[in-house]
């Protein structure tokens, strides 16, 4: 399965979860919902997947994790704010560029529609 098929997939499973559980509920039960649902479609899922940064030859780990890594492709980042901003989209990005993935997913659930809320972020590599 290919970057673009898999994002599809999750945005799909994304949209199940907000119809029934709607926005204003904590990042950590969207994470959780989206993380059982996921492993539930048949996808290989990984939570709170540490990301090391390596500096002059040296790995180093700073506390890095990506909230949502599917299978081993794309990175699902979720948010439950009132907006995402720039710091938001940098991080994802950060988080494409150290792992050496192509393409992310920003997910706000803090939305009346999560289609309102979603930002695919693409690594230029």
């Amino acid at each position: 399965m290919i970057e673009n098929e898999i994002a599809n997939k999750v945005i799909g499973i994304g949209i199940e979860i907000h119809k029934v559980l709607g926005p204003g509920l904590l990042e950590s039960a969207y994470k959780e919902s989206l993380f059982f649902k996921i492993g539930q479609s048949g996808l290989y899922v990984e939570k709170e997947k540490p990301m090391p940064l390596v500096f002059e030859d040296v790995t180093l780990e700073c506390g890095y994790r990506i909230d949502l890594l599917v299978e081993n492709k794309l990175v699902i980042e979720v948010k439950s704010v009132e907006a995402l901003n720039d710091i938001h989209l940098a991080q994802t990005l950060t988080y494409l560029k150290l792992g050496d993935f192509k393409l992310g997913l920003l997910m706000n659930f803090n939305v009346v529609l999560l289609k309102q809320g979603i930002k695919r972020v693409v690594n230029g590599l």
